[in-house]
């Protein structure tokens, strides 16, 4: 079996459209997907990361609390 190179932001991009598309197929039958996150504590990089995904669910039109 020979190594196969994967394209990380290439996959990445192809994945968060199907997202989109499915949201918004989703959406027009008046069902809004989404992702509720619980952050204990301060730590700087699970802030980051919690608002990493916030920006994602927005780009996808889902909804983020």
């Amino acid at each position: 079996m020979s190594a196969k190179i994967i394209d990380g932001v290439a996959l990445g991009k192809t994945i968060r459209e199907e997202v989109a598309a499915e949201t918004a197929a989703l959406k027009a039958k008046g069902i809004t997907p989404g992702l509720a996150v619980v952050l204990v504590g301060e730590n700087p990089a699970s802030k980051a990361y919690v608002g990493s995904k916030e920006k994602a669910c927005l780009e996808a039109g889902m909804h983020s609390v």
